[in-house]
């Protein structure tokens, strides 16, 4: 796999062809993708809602039924699949001790030192941005873009077309799932699926700025 052939290949979908589907067992990938994305201090501070069926788009869509995101509506509708990539509202200690009590099943602490530096270093970093950059809310969210970041290059690598979509009311999702009950956000979708011939992007060059503008190498 020429992974930088994907990078320069893969595009944002404009308009998806309703009739095709993700195989089951590529669906099952991407979910893995998701589930596997890094985060910092492996504080997985997301949940993923899939929707796979009729029924689960047509309640995505209703986020953008409305101006200023009516675009979009479509492309819910007629992708495959669709994923909001939701963030946790809190950081608390029950889900940094579910953390632990995880990475203890698998193994990851050979000795209780090494469980105890675990916690004391990740209850660190929790601990800075809840009491003191008081910025949780903003540091969770990236962890999310990690994993947004992550599928679409794994969707890319299964030749899957995918849409990051911002363009959306957050307010209708979270209503929608009853999200705020469960302690999560909306923070951004990604259609996924195969695109249609009206999709004009796949017809444009890709554009980006010149490397020496945007890399220094020292």
């Amino acid at each position: 796999m020429d992974i930088a052939q994907l990078a320069q290949t893969r595009r944002t979908c404009k308009a998806y062809d309703p009739t095709r589907k993700i195989p089951a067992d590529q669906v099952e990938q991407l979910k893995t993708l998701l589930r596997f994305a890094p985060s910092s201090v492996n504080s997985q501070p997301w949940h993923f809602i899939v929707a796979g069926t009729e029924e689960g788009k047509a309640r995505m869509a209703k986020a953008a039924k409305q101006a200023p995101y009516s675009a979009n509506e479509a492309k819910i509708l007629n992708a495959s699949h669709v994923v909001a990539l939701c963030a946790r509202t809190t950081l608390d200690d029950v889900h940094l001790t579910a953390l632990l009590a995880e990475e203890e099943k698998a193994g990851r602490f050979p000795t209780p030192e090494g469980k105890e530096m675990q916690h004391k270093g990740r209850s660190f970093y929790a601990n800075m941005h809840r009491f003191d950059l008081k910025d949780t809310q903003h540091w969770m969210e990236k962890q999310v873009y990690l994993a947004l970041g992550t599928l679409l290059l794994g969707a890319a690598a299964l030749e899957i077309d995918a849409t990051p979509i911002e363009g959306f009311d957050a307010k209708v999702i979270n209503e929608e799932f009853d999200l705020r009950s469960k302690g999560l956000t909306s923070v951004v979708l990604v259609a996924l699926g195969y695109g249609s011939d009206e999709d004009f992007n796949a017809k444009l060059p890709k554009s980006r700025l010149p490397v020496a503008q945007v890399m220094t190498e020292v």
